[in-house]
């Protein structure tokens, strides 16, 4: 079969496309052919330098999500030819992952899914859809009628929050770093856009006095303190990206660097279940979310795709066609 695979760090252009043999099923592992996977910075950054980190399986197929559907489904009882999912777990990093025409998976990071989505739009959903659920509606607990900010709002995650919130019936007010992206993030669904930048939690108390009641912090680090201090009594700040480049705080005291009663809380997406799964489409479904892609490449040239999100200009999700 074709399929990528990494050995050591590389630059987006020396990625190629190779043959190797189709994994062999054992007990506990399902066999998805894939029909399309989407492309995620942690990729990158696994191609970049993550690789040469000996807690990675090498060779490696890279790849931590995909859409398929049963070539074996070995004692898992899925069904032979039954659409799915899969993502997480270690997929791309413990074990190969989806960069390729077949995946030999665990059967716990595979998902049967029902949906009316093409192939291409359901590419653009696990990873990127399920961090975005879990992010609202299990740490964020959003409810209809909440006044949700998502900072960083025109990042993948960012545009698949805003259609669920919306979906869920929530006031959204999103961010951007760039004005011209504004109309944009309206036409999915923002109710309002705030820029980033320097004065932007004296813009937001301008426009919301009382502050939000959620917030999803992107951008991570370099903003959670803001974030913070715009929440609403017993309001709620998840933070689940790291947009800004920062990983970490220095010299964080949680008593005084947390306001009292504002509660703060993340999101880890490593372990899906099937449940969550289900409640992530059927939002989908209700909602009418057809998922924002930037572009479409074919395996081939999965160089091309990579260099694409490496320079993180585009808006929405890369999607590649095996």
């Amino acid at each position: 079969m074709k399929a990528v695979v990494l050995t050591a760090p590389c630059t987006a252009d020396e990625m190629q496309v190779t043959e190797i043999p189709v994994p062999e099923v054992r007990p506990g592992w399902v066999l998805v052919k894939v029909d399309a996977f989407g492309i995620n910075h942690s990729e990158v950054l696994l191609r970049q330098f993550e690789v040469a980190q000996p807690y990675i399986s090498k060779p490696i197929v890279p790849g931590i999500e995909c859409v398929g559907t049963v070539a074996d489904a070995s004692d898992s009882g899925m069904e032979p030819g039954q659409r799915v999912i899969a993502l997480m777990g270690g997929m791309g990093r413990s074990f190969n992952g989806s960069y390729a025409e077949y995946a030999l998976l665990p059967a716990r990071n595979v998902f049967a899914v029902r949906s009316s989505m093409s192939t291409e739009e359901l590419a653009a959903v696990p990873e990127t859809f399920y961090t975005a659920y879990g992010s609202l509606v299990q740490s964020l607990q959003l409810n209809s009628g909440d006044l949700l900010l998502v900072r960083g709002g025109t990042s993948t995650v960012g545009l698949a929050a805003i259609q669920l919130a919306k979906a869920i019936g929530a006031t959204v007010v999103a961010t951007t770093r760039s004005e011209a992206r504004g109309a944009m993030l309206k036409d999915v669904g923002a109710d309002d856009v705030i820029t980033e930048g320097e004065g932007f939690l004296r813009r937001f108390l301008d426009r919301y006095p009382a502050g939000a009641g959620k917030v999803l912090e992107l951008i991570g680090a370099a903003t959670l303190g803001e974030s913070l201090r715009l929440t609403e009594m017993h309001g709620i700040v998840c933070q689940t990206g790291l947009l800004g480049g920062m990983f970490g705080l220095k010299n964080f005291d949680p008593i005084k660097d947390i306001p009292s009663g504002v509660y703060l809380t993340g999101f880890y997406s490593n372990r899906p279940s099937q449940a969550q799964i289900d409640g992530m489409m059927g939002l989908i479904e209700k909602g009418g979310i057809h998922p924002v892609i930037a572009s479409r490449f074919t395996l081939d040239k999965i160089a091309r795709a990579h260099r694409m999100a490496e320079a993180r200009e585009q808006t929405g999700k890369i999607v590649v066609i095996t």
